[in-house]
């Protein structure tokens, strides 16, 4: 299971590292992607088979599966990491996150998720203020 957060630095070129724990998890070849709230996602091929099926099912003909589908596919590359754990973060995916200096790689569960330091501060800003009510909502949704 992928969890923990780790603060690393991005190149101007947009190299930057998985870290190790990370990357054992989820192999040398991976998919990176857009993601929601300006975040990138990085998945195995396995766990990113799954999300697609959960997102798009087989119901092509909706528009806002479609949209969905062009949102997530069409902001997809699939990378390999040399043996350190490294790769460069395509640059349409670099420009849509905000990602300059520093990268924040959040595990959860079965996916990574890539945001700027900036960007992550505010959110888990957001996160930790709201988080009773958010496990109540998810608790009703459940059930």
């Amino acid at each position: 299971m992928l969890i923990g957060q780790y603060h690393t630095k991005i190149s101007s070129k947009g190299r930057t590292a998985l870290p190790s724990r990370f990357r054992r998890y989820l192999g040398r070849k991976v998919v990176i992607s857009r993601w929601y709230e300006g975040s990138l996602a990085v998945f195995s091929n396995t766990a990113w088979e799954r999300v697609l099926d959960k997102a798009l099912g087989e119901a092509l003909l909706t528009g806002p599966t479609r949209d969905t589908e062009r949102f997530l596919l069409g902001g997809a590359y699939e990378i390999e990491l040399d043996a350190q754990g490294r790769f460069v973060a395509p640059g349409p995916l670099r420009k849509y996150a905000g990602l300059e200096d520093e990268v924040v790689f959040i595990g959860l569960r079965s996916r990574v998720e890539v945001w700027s330091r900036n960007r992550w501060k505010e959110k888990e800003i957001e996160v930790t203020k709201n988080a009773e009510k958010l496990i109540e909502h998810v608790q009703k949704v459940k059930s």
